[in-house]
Formats: structure tokens, C-alpha cells, sequence
């Protein structure tokens, strides 16, 4: 489902049947937005609040590991205590989204329970307990003057992030920012406004609580357009943006965006079935791939099946998906395959081979080899995840190697790409970019890294008799 910038940033006025105050909001940078904000007024805003937000990185930047996984554990323990007060305000937004006619993939993004919640705090208390990338060594050595020279991982500062209705984000964006020593200024949906207005509130009197900056997570607020356009040209205010959503918000923020951004990918993920794999084994990987939570990114669109297995591997695949309610959109030699099935199978178009469905949709074609399945991946690939179903240790090396992608499964499901199934806690995006990271964004890649030299008064130039070191200084460039 491709979203826009004004579908997925404007917050958009939220009617309710009952008061609005039973959503406290009182706590400052987590209001529900009251007003729209003009072109001049918003950068006035972002300003103000990324002022706030960089005297919070500093001290975020100074405070230690311990520190900074109390104020997160605090967070997550705040979260539990306010479930009641989060699921009220997410009745609201659930019942808006309703009257406008939300898909059930949008729903499900927006929708919490009070697992769901418990989930979001354990994902809290898992980046308290990973390892603190701050400081971390990257490399070094001693050079042949005696100076000692580390790179050393150190925060951007003040992170923000844009992206649409899911909860979720808000405090998994907080607690990875905070672990690694920034600030964030959180632009979330008009559609998710008083969820996220909730869960902001109470992530900044825990961390307050436990002695960390409340301007720690900001949220920026006011409706429409102009604050987000903002955010996004908030040079000197806002050091790396990440926008999290669907193509037309990710393309948007990229063309109008001054400040640098990290894009993270729509997943057209395709799975594909050579001609050595083991028929069950792909069946369980692709229902799996699609199946699992068939509205999030790292879910597969396509599945691609070699000739030589297709014609038990098709009808089977076919029966497997209908059971689950899947729609099919095959090429013409699927549907013939399909046989008795072929009733169930809608006719596959450029278009559907194209889509990034986040739905119980999947379009199936046949190719005639592996090449021939590697460059349909190519043309129609968004380069989040592509995986490969085989024992044939020629053929998976060829898939590896052919493939771009920020990840590549082999006789896995495409489900796995994810920060929390890698081992890496909670993430903020899925980068589909090569620079600078690349898959899930975790602890490590919101950081930046910092070169420092140390000596014994070492020079360039010439000195003042003094030798240092077991070589003479090499001229600068």
C-alpha cells in the first residue's frame, strides 16, 4: 500500500465519541497536536524543540551504560503501569481509523492490546541489557612516531524520525536513541496521535524519573504538513533522519530532505524455488514468508519456481496459500499448473509483480533457471530481502552473489530479517541503502564514529629539539 507524505505526517483532526481528557496529556513534547501550523510558524517549532533536544544529547552523551539502561528499564516499567492509559488513547485512533475506512493491514499496525504493550516494554528491557556501542573501539593502532590512533563509536546527537501508525516504533525509536546516546524528535501519523501522545508522555516522566533528560524523546506536534517539512530541513538542528513507512512517504522525505537521511526499504521480498530444493521444506519457508504477519515489510510478495519442480511444486503451493486465505496472482504458466485450482489464481500483471501487497496477496510466476529468477529479482526487487530454497551449494552461491539486497535468506524464511530475530534488541528501520548502514538499524548504526590520536607532543613541523617516539613525524597532507 504506497503512502504518501500528507496520508502518513499530517496529523489529522480526531473526533471522539467521549471526552478527549481521558488521554492525560499535560506532559510538555507528548500533547496531542491542537492547531495546524503554518509555513512560518513550524520551523520555529522544530527549532525550539531540537534546541531542547540537543541539550539532551549532551547529557545523553556523557551519561554512562548504567545510567542510561536504568532510565530504560524505568521506561519500560512506566509503559506497564500506564497500559490503561495507552489503550485508551488507542481506542481513539482505532475508532477514527474505522470511520475512514482503514485497511486491516493498517489496523493491525495501529491496534495494541495489553500483549502488545508488555511486548513493547520487554523490547525496552532488551536494549537495556545489550551491549552499549558508545566508546566501543572500532580500530586502532600505534603509529611509527609513537602516536596512538582509535576510532571510536560516539551518537549523532539528535536523531529524528518520521513514519506512520505504528505505536511501536515510538518507544522502540526512544529506547534505541537513548541507548545510544541520542536525543530523537518523533514525528509520527495524524492516525496513531493520541497513541503515540500517550506513550511519549509516560517514556519522559520515567526517564526523568530516573534521572535522565525528559527532552530525551520529544514529540513534535501540530497538524498538517509544514512540521514534518520542517523536520526535514533542520539543518544544524537535526543530525540524521529516518523515515519509517511506505514508499511514497520514504521517496518524499529522500527528494524534499536536507538534512541527511537513512532510508529504510519497502519490502517487495521475493522467495524463490530452485530446481534442488526440498519441495516440503520450500512449502514451509514460503507459508511462512507470507503468512506469519503478512503486513510488515520483511513479508514475501513473490515467489519464483523453477521450471523442472514446478508442476508439483505450483499446485501445491496453490493449495497451501488458499487454505490460509491467500490470494494468488499468477502468470500464465501458473495458472495452468494450478489446475483444478486454477480458479483461485487471478491473472498476474507488471503491476502485481511490482507490489509491495502487505496483505494475504502473493503473485507466483514460473521461471525457466536461476538466471531467469535473478533477473526478475532484479527489475522488480526493492533490495530488502530475497531468499532461496535449495541444496545446491552452486546455486545458492550464485543466488548470494547475483542478488542486491540488505539481506538474503537461504532455505529460511524471509520473516527473519528483523533486528530482534538477529539478536540485536529492538531497531528503528530496515535500511535499504548502502550507506551508511545497510539492514537492521540497531545500537550500532545510530552511531557515528570519531577518530582520536594521543601523543607526547608530537609535531608536523619542526620542533624544538625534542624526539618522540621511535620514528621521525611524517608531513601531513
Amino acid at each position: 500500500m504506497a503512502v504518501t507524505l500528507g496520508e502518513v505526517v499530517a496529523h489529522t483532526a480526531v473526533t471522539v465519541d467521549g471526552p478527549v481528557s481521558a488521554v492525560p496529556t499535560a506532559e510538555p513534547g507528548s500533547a496531542v497536536p491542537n492547531g495546524e501550523l503554518d509555513a512560518a510558524a513550524a520551523p520555529a517549532l522544530v527549532a525550539e524543540i531540537g534546541a531542547r533536544a540537543r541539550v539532551a544529547a549532551r547529557a545523553l552523551a556523557g551519561a554512562t551504560t548504567a545510567v542510561k539502561d536504568a532510565g530504560l528499564r524505568a521506561a519500560a516499567a512506566g509503559l506497564r503501569a500506564g497500559t490503561a492509559r495507552v489503550l485508551a488513547a488507542n481506542v481513539l485512533d482505532l475508532d477514527a481509523a474505522g470511520r475512514v475506512g482503514a485497511t486491516p493491514a493498517v489496523l493491525d499496525r495501529l491496534a495494541l492490546d495489553g500483549p502488545r504493550i508488555d511486548a513493547i516494554a520487554a523490547g525496552l528491557e532488551t536494549v537495556a541489557g545489550l551491549p552499549d556501542p558508545v566508546g566501543t573501539v572500532v580500530r586502532g593502532s600505534t603509529m611509527p612516531n609513537g602516536l596512538t590512533l582509535r576510532q571510536v563509536r560516539v551518537p549523532f546527537g539528535v536523531l529524528a524520525v518520521i513514519y506512520e501508525n505504528r505505536p511501536n516504533v515510538t518507544a522502540d525509536a526512544a529506547g534505541l536513541a537513548v541507548k545510544s546516546g541520542n536525543a530523537v524528535v518523533l514525528r509520527g501519523s495524524g492516525g496513531a496521535a493520541h497513541t503515540n501522545a500517550a506513550i511519549v508522555g509516560l517514556l519522559r516522566s520515567s526517564l526523568a524519573g530516573a534521572g535522565l533528560p525528559a527532552d530525551s524523546v520529544c514529540l513534535l506536534d501540530g497538524r498538517g504538513r509544514e512540521p514534518a517539512l520542517a523536520l526535514m530541513r533542520a539543518r544544524g538542528v537535526v543530525d540524521l533522519l529516518i523515515p519509517r513507512g511506505g514508499g511514497g512517504l520514504i521517496a518524499e522525505v529522500v527528494r524534499t530532505a536536507t538534512v541527511p537521511v537513512v532510508e529504510t526499504g519497502v519490502g517487495n521480498c521475493h522467495v524463490y524455488v530452485d530446481a534442488a530444493a526440498d519441495e516440503d521444506l520450500a512449502l514451509d519457508v514460503l507459508v511462512d514468508s507470507k503468512c506469519d504477519r503478512p503486513s510488515v515489510c520483511n513479508a514475501a510478495e513473490t515467489l519464483l519456481v523453477h521450471a523442472d519442480v514446478a508442476a508439483t511444486f505450483v499446485p501445491a503451493a496453490v493449495r497451501a496459500l488458499s487454505a490460509r486465505g491467500v490470494r494468488i496472482h499468477g502468470d500464465s504458466r501458473t495458472r495452468a499448473l494450478a489446475g483444478a485450482d486454477s480458479g483461485e489464481v487471478a491473472r498476474a500483471t507488471v503491476e502485481d509483480f511490482a507490489a509491495e501487497y502487505l496483505s494475504l496477496d502473493i503473485a507466483v510466476a514460473v521461471v525457466d533457471s536461476l538466471d531467469a529468477a535473478l533477473d526478475h529479482i532484479r527489475r522488480y526487487s526493492t533490495g530488502h530481502t530475497e531468499a532461496i530454497v535449495s541444496d545446491s551449494v552452486t546455486a545458492v552461491a550464485a543466488f548470494t552473489a547475483g542478488v542486491d539486497a540488505a539481506a538474503i535468506a537461504v532455505n529460511a524464511s524471509t520473516r527473519f530479517t528483523d533486528a530482534a530475530r538477529f539478536g540485536f534488541g529492538a531497531e528503528i528501520g530496515i535500511s535499504t541503502q548502502k550507506l551508511h548502514a545497510r539492514g537492521p538499524l540497531g545500537l550500532p548504526e545510530l552511531t557515528t564514529t570519531t577518530w582520536v590520536y594521543t601523543g607526547h607532543g608530537q609535531t608536523v613541523g619542526p620542533g624544538r629539539g625534542r624526539t618522540v617516539g621511535p620514528g621521525p613525524s611524517r608531513p601531513g597532507r
